[in-house]
């Protein structure tokens, strides 16, 4: 590809600096959501704690059997008296304060391995999809306001110590057009349903802008900046990580990008040895639509094919039978048969069978 599109590069007061920076190539990759979801689910599954409940619990309990001849089941039962506790029955998964049936083991396999390549492949898928707003929008965030997707930064912006403050980025979103993404985020903050409002995860709510920059240029002051906005999230250019880019395996995040951070984009993947960016084996998926195509129609069938394929009456002639057809399609079979012309012969005298097919194309020659 001798050129491709450029993105504008907008300042922080939400207009465009006049500086254009070209798209790198892994924006240009194929978007497959296959992929995508099958390394989030492996990567999701590789973040969990191991859990298990307690090797002591449901046994507890000096309980025993009373045995046959009391007309009750021969379930263990709790010894003792004067309490509700007294006889009930224990130990069973079936039984109040009873184990659980196959208990929760923390050598459970909890990882999965998922090849490099794969992991590679979808981070650049969901790059590649970033930058596509019928996804972003499919996916939930309000870009309509946002002048350009991918939206880039001027690191300029960000080398201010200002922007430290969440005040200053906050401010610094709403003038480029990221405000709407951010209120809806704020808006869809929910009590979570179930006992998860018990462990550390008492709220939900959406997920809004991605915010990549390059460490090196515009420093590590701005993730002060974003940490406390609801829905924003800050990684480095190096770092680049598919649960952020595809939350819950969904194409389509909103992502902010410093100048500095997409002219390294491409550096990034080149560092990757034995990696190539991926690219489409067919940049024209519609194949109905290129076989009907006049050009190849044209060519096919001659310089009437496509009105005889509108009518279904297109006439294809067997190569084995005419001769024209065999020697374009086969330029060589000229020679071939000239060669053994002294075979034929030889076969009306009775030696060596020739094919049909070639009987008939040496009686036209």
């Amino acid at each position: 590809m001798s050129q491709r599109p450029t993105v504008t590069i907008i300042g922080a007061d939400g207009k465009a600096t006049g500086a254009t920076e070209v798209l790198p190539k892994v924006f240009g990759a194929p978007i497959r959501p296959d992929i995508v979801k099958h390394v989030h689910t492996g990567m999701a599954k590789n973040k969990r704690q191991p859990y298990s409940v307690s090797e002591k619990a449901g046994h507890q309990t000096s309980a025993e059997s009373w045995g046959t001849g009391r007309a009750v089941a021969r379930i263990p039962r709790v010894s003792g008296g004067g309490t509700h506790r007294a006889g009930q029955a224990a130990f069973g998964n079936m039984c109040r304060s009873g184990r659980m049936f196959a208990p929760t083991k923390i050598w459970r396999k909890w990882h999965v391995k998922i090849n490099q390549g794969q992991k590679r492949f979808a981070t650049a898928s969901a790059l590649a999809a970033s930058a596509v707003a019928p996804l972003l929008m499919a996916r939930g965030h309000q870009v309509a306001t946002v002048p350009e997707v991918p939206l880039v930064v001027d690191s300029a912006s960000f080398s201010n110590a200002a922007y430290a403050k969440t005040s200053a980025a906050l401010g610094l979103l709403e003038a480029v057009g990221a405000g709407d993404d951010i209120a809806k985020v704020k808006g869809s903050k929910k009590l979570r349903a179930g006992k998860g409002k018990l462990r550390g995860r008492r709220h939900r709510q959406r997920r809004g802008p991605l915010v990549v920059y390059s460490p090196e240029v515009d420093g590590s002051e701005l993730v002060k900046g974003f940490r406390n906005i609801p829905g924003v999230e800050t990684c480095p250019v190096e770092s680049l990580n598919l649960l952020q880019l595809a939350p819950g395996g969904h194409l389509g995040r909103f992502v902010i990008w410093t100048s500095a951070a997409i002219k390294q984009l491409d550096s990034v993947y080149e560092s990757k040895k034995g990696f190539f960016v991926p690219s489409n084996v067919v940049s024209q998926s519609d194949l109905t639509r290129l076989i009907n195509s006049s050009e190849i129609q044209s060519v096919l069938n001659g310089p009437k094919g496509v009105a005889h394929a509108k009518r279904g009456n297109v006439q294809k002639k067997n190569p084995l039978k005419n001769k024209q057809i065999m020697l374009r399609q086969n330029p060589y079979a000229a020679t071939y048969i000239k060669e053994n012309l002294g075979s034929v012969k030889a076969e009306k005298a009775g030696a060596k069978r020739v094919p049909a097919s070639f009987k008939v194309l040496l009686n036209e020659v």
